[in-house]
Order: C-alpha cells, then sequence, then structure tokens
C-alpha cells in the first residue's frame, strides 16, 4: 500500500481547513453554541428533566450529532468534487495510487476533521451546561464510527453530484430533518405509541440514542442495535464506493 499517496491525499485537505479555519470550525461552533444558548440556558430552565438529566445536558449528543453528520458529508463531498469540478481528478486516477488510498485520503481528512469539530462543540457546550460522559471510550468510538461512515457517503455524494447544489441536498434536505425528528432534542418514549413505532424508521434515532447512552446511560433503544445499525450503514457506503471504482462511475466520463 502507497500509504505516502494516502498521506500527501489527507495532508492537502487538512490544510484546506487551517487555510478556512473560519468557516470549517469557528462557523459551525458558533452557530451549535446557539442551541446550547437558547434551548440550554433560556429553554432548559422551564423544562423538567429528562430521565434524571437537565434538559441542557440532554440535548448535548443531539446537537453534537447534528454538526458532526452534516460537517461529515459537507467535508468528504466538496473533497472529492472539487478535483472533478476543476478537472484535476484524472490526475489522480492516472496516478500510481490505489481506490483504497484515495479513499483512506478523503475520507480520513474529512472523518478527522467533523471528530475534531465535535471535540470541540463538546467543549464548548461544557461551558453552558454540566455535561457527564459515562464512557468516553464508547464515545469516542461511536464518534469515530460516525464521522468515518458519513464521510464515506459524502464521498459518494462527491462523486454522482453534478454541480455545487446537488452538494447541499443531502445534508440539508435530507439529513438536518432526519436529526431534528430522530431524537436530538426530546426523548422518543415522550412521543404517543404511534408516532415511537414511526419515529424507530428513522436510521438516524439509532446513532443519536447510542452516541447518548455513552454520555448518560439512558437511550430510546438498545445499545447494541445502535452499534449494529452504524456498522450495516459503514458497510452499506463501503460497498457503493467498492462498486463506483469498480465500474468509474462518474469517475471515468
Amino acid at each position: 500500500m502507497n500509504l505516502y499517496a494516502a498521506k500527501a491525499i489527507y495532508t492537502f485537505e487538512m490544510a484546506r481547513t487551517w487555510r478556512t479555519l473560519a468557516q470549517s470550525i469557528v462557523s459551525p461552533v458558533i452557530s451549535t453554541s446557539l442551541y446550547f444558548v437558547v434551548f440550554g440556558a433560556a429553554i432548559g430552565s422551564r423544562i423538567n428533566q429528562i430521565e434524571g438529566v437537565s434538559y441542557g445536558a440532554f440535548l448535548v449528543p443531539g446537537v453534537i450529532m447534528l454538526s458532526l453528520l452534516t460537517q461529515s458529508i459537507s467535508n468528504a463531498s466538496f473533497g472529492i468534487y472539487f478535483p472533478k469540478f476543476i478537472g484535476t481528478i484524472y490526475e489522480i486516477l492516472s496516478a500510481p495510487i490505489s481506490p483504497l488510498e484515495i479513499v483512506l485520503g478523503y475520507v480520513g481528512a474529512a472523518a478527522s476533521k467533523s471528530t475534531l469539530l465535535g471535540l470541540i462543540i463538546l467543549g464548548t457546550a461544557s461551558i453552558f451546561v454540566d455535561v457527564r460522559i459515562a464512557h468516553p471510550f464508547s464515545m469516542l468510538a461511536f464518534l469515530l464510527l460516525t464521522a468515518v461512515t458519513f464521510s464515506l457517503l459524502g464521498f459518494i455524494i462527491g462523486i454522482v453530484a453534478n454541480n455545487f447544489e446537488q452538494l447541499q441536498i443531502v445534508p440539508l434536505l435530507i439529513v438536518t430533518p432526519l436529526v431534528f425528528l430522530g431524537g436530538s432534542f426530546y426523548s422518543i418514549s415522550m412521543l404517543p405509541p404511534f408516532w415511537q413505532t414511526v419515529t424507530l424508521f428513522n436510521p438516524v434515532v439509532y446513532l443519536i440514542s447510542g452516541f447518548r447512552w455513552s454520555f448518560y446511560e439512558i437511550s430510546d433503544v438498545s445499545i447494541g442495535m445502535s452499534l449494529a445499525m452504524a456498522s450495516g450503514f459503514l458497510l452499506a457506503f463501503l460497498c457503493v464506493v467498492v462498486w463506483i471504482f469498480r465500474t468509474g462511475y462518474r469517475l471515468k466520463v
């Protein structure tokens, strides 16, 4: 394996983050901090605890997951789409680099960015609310698994997209609504039985529930089911990436 090639792509993508620090890190942190100020401090003081956890603290895993999913997809999709847009993707494809090394470089960088952002948001949240982490290693593992999985999804979107507008369709019109309806701001046990059943068809519920369990040991579904769903997403997206490189779909046009 040509790790030098993967490292070169990874380093280039990470360098772009530091060049656009305000857009890549500062802006998402400020945006998510508003959730803690408005919901945690203002509204949270008027809401009773949820399963023994203050409302402001209850929000933390859901808000981190919202940012993690959207940023993972956006970073990875833009990272691979821009070389397609300017034509340098053909230099990468013609170089002695395997598809695995290309994916490691782009997906690894996107996952690193979103993981770093998630940890910064976690640190910021502790300023506004009382955050405790019951299982720190599980929290980090779930954070990394989710970041890698949805960076793969972003990689797929970047290859399939025909323009910059299409890069935003999935994170804005699909992922964000699913996160809001997936228990990021409430427990699905608070819903009527019928809507609890409907909500369980939302795949993001399992990601948020598992992540919240690592903080407070409370969840809407079992931790085993959460890990199974996250691993299933990872496997499915990996299969799609393998198929894309085998067929050359949207790469060799």
